[in-house]
């Protein structure tokens, strides 16, 4: 997504802005409608920002594992084909074949 922002509104939402830069957004800072800047992230900050990232997920991998039983996991019948082929069947009848 790219954020175009006239430079008086970029003063006062510096910060968001760097935000939303660090993001992966596009900010482009224009004066009177033209374009003249564009802000980007330093890229040993956005390698650290990914690494940051990165080792959240793995933390988070995993979080629920043995929290639930296998019968909580298991598919109820209604969303099973073998079930929704039947009752199509009753329903319309077999198809021909």
């Amino acid at each position: 997504m790219t954020i175009h922002v006239n430079i008086g509104e970029a003063k006062a939402r510096l910060s968001e802005l760097v935000e939303a830069a660090l993001r992966g957004e596009d900010v482009v800072l224009q004066k009177a409608g033209v374009p003249v800047a564009d802000l980007v992230p330093r890229p040993e900050r956005l390698a650290e920002r990914r690494q940051e990232i990165g080792r959240r997920r793995r933390e988070n991998f995993g979080l629920h594992r043995g929290r639930y039983s296998e019968e909580e996991l298991t598919v109820p019948d209604f969303r099973v084909d073998d079930y929704l082929e039947e009752r199509f069947e009753r329903k319309f009848g077999a198809p021909d074949t």
